[in-house]
């Protein structure tokens, strides 16, 4: 068994890569460095299918030809690895622990994309302590440098875990689906995240909508009570229209845009997909190393 390594100093949560050459055929300077788009997506309330949407979305994202690296950052009860249809020997409590370099741990999935499984049934690792937190952050930057685009699948509700890795990322997607139970738990997250930790942009994604018009009527909801007791922002990202091919693909331990290429809800991936690619740059003031532990933790 490996000996715990020290965190060390200085932590990078730029999502910055260290150098990189550029192939000769990139007219860009050495100097110039890549930035990984750090993308927490996240849900007030379990069962809004948001493991499906990171899953597929990933797979979209590698399919319009993005480098993909999936967290399932549900440290205690993830199923990323069972949705693919994965069997992975290790996950990021051996990496907690360590035990195990986080790139012994990485899964290749569907498409090309890469996956960081998480251990399910482990009650602490839903209780990590700082230098844990901190751990898995200064070994996941190694891997950043290679990856376009990293996709933190959260835990549902507002735990501290799940609030930490919320306010590590660039940008927080929310998932909500029609249901007043999913749109009053979205709110009660944004919330948390507006008062406790200062977060004031939030992306929307309604998913299992009937309807465009549905779609829209849940994101109306949010932003009118939102602006009414919250200073936030909201931006509609999109939608995934409800669709009984993702219930036949989950039992199958396949993506729905794999399996069904063609489908409704497919198409609705695609179309998030793109417009994720299309996104301005990142605020690259957020997860900075010298004043995260400082923002996050004062009101801890």
């Amino acid at each position: 068994m490996k000996k715990n390594k020290p965190l060390g100093n200085v932590i990078n949560f730029s999502g910055r890569a260290r150098s990189t050459k550029y192939p000769p055929d990139k007219k860009e300077p050495p100097s110039q460095n890549k930035l990984t788009r750090i993308i927490a997506i996240t849900s007030g309330k379990g069962g809004v299918g948001k493991t499906n949407i990171v899953a597929n979305l990933g797979f979209a994202l590698s399919r319009l030809g993005k480098k993909v690296l999936i967290l399932d950052a549900d440290l205690g009860l993830g199923n990323m690895d069972v949705l693919l249809g994965l069997a992975p020997k290790f996950n990021i409590s051996h990496v907690i622990m360590g035990e195990k370099e986080i790139s012994e741990i990485l899964v290749k999935g569907p498409g090309g994309m890469m996956i960081l499984p998480a251990a399910s049934g482990i009650y602490e690792l839903t209780q990590l302590s700082r230098e844990q937190q901190g751990r898995i952050f200064t070994e996941l930057d190694s891997l950043l440098k290679d990856m376009d685009i990293l996709l933190i699948d959260t835990a549902a509700g507002i735990s501290s875990n799940v609030m930490y890795f919320n306010v590590f990322a660039h940008e927080i997607m929310v998932i909500a689906t029609p249901e007043p139970t999913s749109i009053t738990d979205a709110y009660a997250l944004m919330k948390v995240l507006s008062l406790k930790y200062s977060e004031k942009k939030f992306r929307l994604i309604v998913n299992l909508a009937r309807s465009v018009q549905e779609a829209g009527y849940v994101f109306k909801q949010l932003q009118l009570v939102s602006n009414r007791f919250l200073d936030i922002s909201i931006d509609y990202t999109g939608h995934v229209l409800k669709d009984e091919r993702i219930t036949k693909s989950v039992r199958n331990q396949k993506i729905v845009a794999e399996m069904f290429p063609d489908t409704a809800s497919t198409l609705c991936f695609f179309e998030l997909a793109k417009k994720i690619c299309k996104l301005p740059p990142p605020d690259l003031t957020k997860g900075r190393a010298d004043n995260f532990w400082e923002n996050f933790f004062k009101n801890e």
